[in-house]
């Protein structure tokens, strides 16, 4: 990431994703029904789902990444942490097991997409834990985790923990998973700015501004 480097960006206008195609999305001109902060500093990107490196993951809607400012930098200790939003198409059935495959399809997909252009392709099979936790207040379910990867940026491998949480909005026919990601156990400092993303969210812009 940033996952531009094996992903065009294309333009949306507001209807349903079923109807948009590729060549239609364009996501700086894309404005999101939702309110998800972007904080100074951070990195942004925006991509259409079905993901184009993990398409057997079945929704339709947008992907809406955040990523700390040392998200890239192998001394930083933010190295790794970030979150994604994906907003989608219908009130999705979501359950522990479908979060754990579909996190398995998606960073299976980004690692073989992001070594195609590498001279030393290392092979580690993708493993991913999610247990449902405690629900924590404004969610339906909150997941958590971890996944065992190929860090593509060090070469070598890399255990990430993860948060993931659903919420669906009522009158919208949508679906809101958000994950955050971080190499970090859940007691260091970089979960509280992953956490406050998710805590500011309003998957209602139009009504957040009345």
């Amino acid at each position: 990431m940033k996952y531009s480097t094996v992903i065009l960006f294309f333009f949306v206008p507001l209807i349903s994703f079923s109807q948009i195609t590729t060549n239609e999305f364009d996501p700086k001109k894309w404005e999101p029904p939702y309110s998800l902060d972007f904080p100074i500093g951070w990195g942004i990107e925006r991509f259409l789902i079905p993901i184009s490196f993990a398409p057997k993951i079945p929704y339709i809607g947008v992907e809406d990444i955040r990523f700390t400012p040392g998200w890239g930098k192998a001394e930083s200790a933010d190295y790794w942490s970030y979150a994604f939003l994906w907003y989608l198409d219908g009130l999705q059935k979501i359950t522990a097991n479908i979060v754990e495959n579909n996190l398995k399809k998606y960073y299976s997909g980004l690692v073989k997409a992001m070594q195609v252009h590498s001279s030393d392709k290392k092979s580690i099979t993708v493993r991913t834990i999610i247990k449902k936790g405690k629900t924590l207040k404004g969610d339906l379910k909150t997941f958590y985790g971890s996944v065992y990867m190929l860090d593509y940026m060090a070469n070598k491998p890399i255990a990430l923990y993860c948060k993931v949480h659903l919420k669906s909005s009522s009158g919208q026919n949508k679906t809101f998973i958000f994950y955050e990601i971080s190499p970090k156990d859940y007691s260091h400092d970089v979960w509280q700015s992953l956490d406050i993303l998710w805590t500011d969210f309003s998957c209602n812009k139009s009504l957040e501004a009345k």
